[in-house]
């Protein structure tokens, strides 16, 4: 299906240095894709561009600062020469109480997350609808659907991915599809690293598939969302959890960190 489907698409994807972007990054290359990742970190960056091989670009650059994004997509532009699916995937999260959070740690956490999306999908959708259309992918969670204690900030900010995503579909259709993807619990190296035995074992617990999502499962949604054969999947805050919202078990006070 992937290379069928994608071959050739000039893809942009943020926070592409390591984790679940660098999988996806991954991913659309073995898909055929040309592929410019863009991360705030240089050293990462490189790396990354190194080990994806000569199809790939890497561009440094702070999501959430516009002229800095501004700055990037010119470099995609020479690049590319356009942009068929931009994954904004660049996100970070601070775990706090919520009378404990300062000013400080919410405007990063928003900024980023949100902002940094407007950002991107802003600049990705000037492109694509001046040219031949495109797909907007938006990192969402399942923080933006349900309460989590201790993730005020980061809730927020993925709630206001949905609904963005949501406005989006109805501003750039037909030409634009936009959609976005809310994993629950991922299990990156960074995420494996903040755990216990005995932590991992009770957060699997309060999910139905007992395990989390590997990033490469993350991944392959984005794929087969980039592809024609999603091409009627619009407008849309798409879970993949292993069932926890279907069992109501995001609200049974577990508060480990998500990783998207």
């Amino acid at each position: 299906m992937t290379s069928e489907q994608l071959q050739g698409r000039r893809v942009v994807i943020t926070g592409g240095a390591s984790g679940i972007g660098m999988v996806t990054a991954e991913a659309f290359v073995q898909a055929g894709c040309r592929v410019v990742v863009i991360d705030r970190d240089k050293r990462a960056l490189q790396q990354a561009v190194e080990a994806l091989g000569p199809t790939t670009a890497g561009i440094t650059a702070d999501v959430s600062d516009p002229a800095s994004i501004h700055d990037a997509f010119l470099g995609v532009d020479r690049a590319l020469g356009g942009v068929d699916v931009l994954i904004a995937n660049a996100g970070i999260s601070v775990r706090r109480r919520f009378l404990e959070i300062s000013s400080e740690e919410w405007r990063r956490v928003i900024a980023t997350n949100l902002d940094g999306v407007f950002f991107c999908a802003q600049e990705a959708g000037l492109r694509m609808m001046k040219g031949e259309g495109g797909v907007l992918l938006l990192m969402g969670s399942t923080n933006g659907l349900v309460g989590y204690p201790y993730y005020a900030s980061y809730n927020a900010s993925k709630a206001g991915v949905i609904e963005l995503t949501r406005s989006l579909s109805i501003e750039l259709a037909p030409k634009v599809r936009v959609n976005a993807i809310c994993p629950g619990y991922v299990m990156t190296p960074m995420q494996e690293r903040e755990y216990t035995p005995a932590m991992l074992e009770k957060v699997n617990g309060t999910i139905p598939l007992r395990r989390h999502a590997r990033p490469e499962e993350i991944a392959h949604l984005f794929l087969f969302l980039a592809s024609d054969r999603a091409r009627y999947i619009h407008g849309q805050a798409l879970v993949i959890d292993g069932g926890e919202l279907a069992g109501g078990l995001a609200s049974a006070g577990v508060t480990g960190d998500e990783s998207t």
